[in-house]
């Protein structure tokens, strides 16, 4: 399993959308878009969990710096969640 984030998604991306584009690179287990607590609105950001290292490749390969829904997205691993104090 890889994780990776997915930066300069559109307003209109959904989850289902980000899970099927990433589908097309091999097998999505989980596709998350993160959203503001209070508004509810898309951040533009999100994470995409693939099964394995190669369709993680893949999918930087396809996506990174390239459109989704008409913006350009960043495509990379993910970094693990520092803590915050």
């Amino acid at each position: 399993m890889k994780k990776l984030f997915v930066g300069g998604l559109s307003f209109k991306t959904t989850e289902q959308g980000l899970a099927d584009a990433f589908a097309k690179a091999g097998n999505v287990l989980s596709a998350i878009i993160i959203t503001d607590r209070l508004t509810h609105r898309s951040k533009g950001f999100g994470f995409v969990e693939m099964e394995n290292e190669a369709d993680a490749e893949k999918a930087i390969a396809m996506y990174n710096n390239k459109e989704l829904d008409g913006r350009t997205v960043v495509v990379n691993e993910a970094r693990p969640l520092e803590k915050r104090f």
